[in-house]
């Protein structure tokens, strides 16, 4: 495939309402759409990083200056056989994970429009739907928080995750499972503990949760594995696992017996898909993560998440309208009666445009590099 062109778009969604982490509170979704053109056809890319620097040390202004002025110098009107060439043109490059990504990420829609092929048959998906979880921020108070609960367990989401931070932990949790003793339930604390912090972890050991993901720092496997080793209820890495070297440095010390997966924080889908493979090999769990993803990020999940050990746990996808009242997908990613989403594929008929229209009403700026 010969690069022609890359556009860098950066778009503005307002959410529906706002979402509230361990770091931050947002009240709109500000990403990236990478658009690259080769040869009459047209990938998107998303960006999956935030306006600052709060989930890892990326941002909007540090991917677009790596697309721009590192990446696209690079691929610009050169042949790529594909995503795979597109990583070894660029493993020079330190870090700039999410930038990388979206770029790879785009690539593996050209390589799908160009082979006929969907992305679940390209990167040896084996599953038709897959289960859906929900992620709910920190709320005002404990009632606010309930109420959104029980919402979503009515709407049938087969996992409920909810944001703790200190202050808003332990006595939370237990009064969810005061209402709800037999819920799925976990728990996500965005790298705000340490280790000084074990004695409340502990305790939520008699909370009969999933798992506990990233208590510790986003960097951190070592202090992970001593926490491991003191609980019962499983830990989750998320922030931590960067690579297949990190994934397996974390399962030969222990650190964890979960793993996120987001395939932009890996660099993109080729490094992901080893992480899976490396996490079926020895029987740990994964489920795909998300970053409140606009609907191409969100459809190319669903694809990703359609690997054969992805099918134990239910995701952090969700449908489009739980986080935007308008997306940028023909149609918007929507759940089944089951709380499922369908993976398209060579047969099924699902299919996912790219809403230019959208884009256009939602856009803040385009870059475009020839």
């Amino acid at each position: 495939m010969k690069i022609d062109r890359i556009d860098i778009i950066r778009v503005k969604v307002p959410f529906v309402h706002p979402f509230e982490t361990s770091f931050t509170r947002f009240e709109e979704r500000d990403a990236l759409i990478v658009k690259v053109y080769s040869e009459g056809l047209i990938g998107y890319g998303e960006c999956k990083a935030f306006y600052g620097p709060l989930y890892n040390p990326e941002d909007n202004g540090t991917c677009f200056h790596i697309i721009k002025n590192i990446i696209a110098p690079v691929i610009l009107h050169k042949d790529i056989e594909g995503p795979e060439e597109f990583m070894r043109l660029v493993s020079f490059i330190r870090g700039n994970r999410l930038a990388i990504a979206s770029v790879e990420n785009a690539l593996w829609e050209i390589k799908s429009q160009r082979d006929g092929k969907s992305l679940k048959t390209l990167i040896g998906g084996t599953q038709d739907e897959v289960k859906v979880g929900v992620s709910l921020g920190i709320e005002p108070n404990i009632q606010v928080l309930l109420g959104k609960i029980e919402k979503y367990l009515a709407e049938g989401y087969h996992r409920t995750k909810v944001k703790i931070k200190p202050g808003w932990d332990i006595d939370v949790l237990r009064e969810i499972r005061r209402h709800y003793p037999d819920i799925v339930l976990t728990v996500d604390a965005n790298s705000d503990y340490t280790l000084a912090d074990i004695e409340l972890f502990r305790a939520m050991d008699d909370l009969n949760l999933q798992y506990i993901e990233q208590p510790l720092a986003e960097d951190d496997i070592v202090d992970h594995a001593v926490l491991q080793k003191a609980i019962k209820t499983p830990i989750c890495l998320d922030e931590s696992i960067v690579s297949v070297d990190t994934a397996r440095h974390a399962i030969e010390l222990g650190s964890c017996k979960i793993i996120n997966i987001k395939s932009s924080r890996c660099g993109g889908l080729c490094e992901s898909i080893r992480i899976h493979n490396l996490c079926m090999k020895h029987n740990i769990p994964i489920w795909v993560g998300g970053m409140t993803e606009l609907g191409i990020g969100r459809v190319q999940n669903i694809s990703f998440a359609s690997l054969p050990n992805f099918a134990l746990l239910a995701h952090d996808i969700a449908a489009s309208n739980r986080y935007f009242a308008e997306d940028i997908t023909i149609p918007v990613v929507n759940i089944t009666s089951r709380c499922t989403l369908i993976v398209p594929d060579d047969t099924n008929g699902i299919h996912y445009e790219v809403d230019e229209k959208a884009i256009d009403r939602l856009m803040v700026s385009r870059e475009v590099i020839k």
